[in-house]
């Protein structure tokens, strides 16, 4: 089987809080002006990305994966999580603010929803003036103090806010209450998981006069209490993998890439590429394939050795 750089159709999904950045950014074909995701790269039931480019044009990601697990997820990928694929990535346009919301972790997944956590990253797009992000408690907190400021609906006055700006990457380890503010487009990196405990709406009501589902329950011994630092500080050395988070479920780096750079892989691991800025192309065995701002590429663990040449910032993911 001959392994190539693999693009993917985007699955494309409406959410009340959803705009058209997607589109006036990226150009992704989105067809309804409340898009909220455009899920790159996933292998969530239901929602099984399909390649778009070359040979296995129309093939699900999980056949391929079934067909040459090694090659395409890496030795030490495939070791560690079989056949499944262990990450998904997406782009969000947050038009308004999104609900107030925990993840949980591997254990309380696995154990509620035979499911993955969801540990998972930001990498701020593009920001309106003002925007800003909620991510954890300003203090310390307790279940007892987060439940009477829900029940009194100011939960908000507990949470920290902070502003964002192109290039922030906060890291939301699970249990960590967050909320994307609104005017932010982001790229986000997380484990393959679609569990979400919503906390709180802002009271916002759906175009029928309905309220969406909260998981208040759910979520009380999801939360973790603690304050936290979220914010990740990073070098941007020009031609080099400059490291962003290295956690066990994913490492991500930027490339600030300005001319030609070659790089080798070690076969454990797939790699994925997001483009944030610009365009490249990519030469692997003796072929050249074209890249732009917001296309994200994965790059089988079996392409050990390619060159990229342009001007971009890419965002490297693997798994370590």
């Amino acid at each position: 089987m001959k392994l190539y750089p693999l693009q993917f159709d985007p699955i494309l999904k409406e959410r009340i809080w959803g705009g058209t950045k997607l589109k006036s950014v990226f150009n992704k074909p989105i067809t309804s002006d409340i898009t909220g995701e455009s899920w790159e790269l996933s292998t969530v039931e239901g929602d099984i990305s399909v390649i778009a480019n070359g040979e296995y044009k129309g093939k699900s990601l999980t056949e391929l994966i079934d067909e040459n697990p090694n090659d395409l997820l890496g030795t030490a990928v495939y070791a560690r999580f079989g056949k499944q694929f262990p990450l998904l990535f997406k782009y969000l346009d947050a038009r308004e603010d999104l609900s107030i919301q925990v993840h949980p972790n591997d254990e309380l997944a696995k154990k509620r929803h035979n499911s993955f956590g969801k540990t998972e990253m930001w990498y701020v797009l593009q920001a309106d003036e003002g925007s800003r992000i909620i991510v954890g408690f300003k203090d310390d907190s307790s279940p007892k103090e987060y439940v009477k400021h829900l029940e009194d609906d100011t939960l908000i006055s507990i949470l920290d806010t902070v502003k964002a700006k192109s290039g922030d990457v906060f890291f939301l380890e699970t249990g960590t209450v967050h909320a994307i503010g609104a005017g932010i487009l982001i790229a986000e990196i997380q484990q393959t998981s679609d569990i979400t405990y919503r906390l709180y709406d802002f009271n916002r009501k759906d175009a029928q006069g309905n309220t969406r589902e909260l998981h208040i329950d759910l979520a009380l011994d999801a939360i973790n209490y603690n304050k936290v630092d979220t914010y990740k500080s990073y070098s941007k050395e020009v031609n080099q993998s400059n490291s962003i988070v290295d956690c066990p479920y994913f490492t991500t780096n930027i490339i600030p890439l300005d001319g030609k750079l070659t790089l080798s892989k070690s076969g454990d691991s797939f790699t994925v590429f997001m483009c944030a800025e610009g365009s490249f192309e990519m030469e692997y065995n003796n072929s050249l394939i074209q890249f732009k701002k917001g296309d994200t590429i994965l790059i089988p663990a079996a392409l050990k050795t390619f060159s990229i040449n342009g001007e971009a910032s890419i965002l490297e993911i693997y798994i370590s």
